[in-house]
């Protein structure tokens, strides 16, 4: 079973910092969804590289993960916008998985 909450939820010292930073993530979500449906391709790497970094260091692995594969998926020559919106939906479930845990 994949592990939607940070690695830091249970550390009292930085428990509100990832619970802001899940919270946070509905309003990223927006901005997939938005470059996704503009068929923007360079700026859904720019976002997912972006989350990729700063998901990391909250400790949510999993949207971390998810991130580098649509960062992957956008750089790909032929990048397709199929395997790009795949991509996509699995982050934004997962970030919405992450706020809910």
């Amino acid at each position: 079973m994949e592990q939607h909450r940070s690695r830091f939820a249970s550390d009292p010292r930085l428990s509100r910092m990832v619970s802001e930073f899940a919270d946070a993530m509905v309003s990223r979500t927006e901005a997939f969804a938005e470059a996704l449906q503009k068929s923007d391709i360079n700026q859904l790497s720019i976002l997912s590289h972006k989350v990729k970094g700063s998901a990391g260091g909250y400790g949510f692995d999993s949207i971390s993960e998810a991130a580098a594969r649509l960062e992957q998926a956008t750089l790909e020559t032929e990048a397709d916008l199929s395997s790009v919106s795949e991509h996509v939906e699995d982050l934004i479930q997962l970030c919405h998985k992450a706020r809910c845990d």
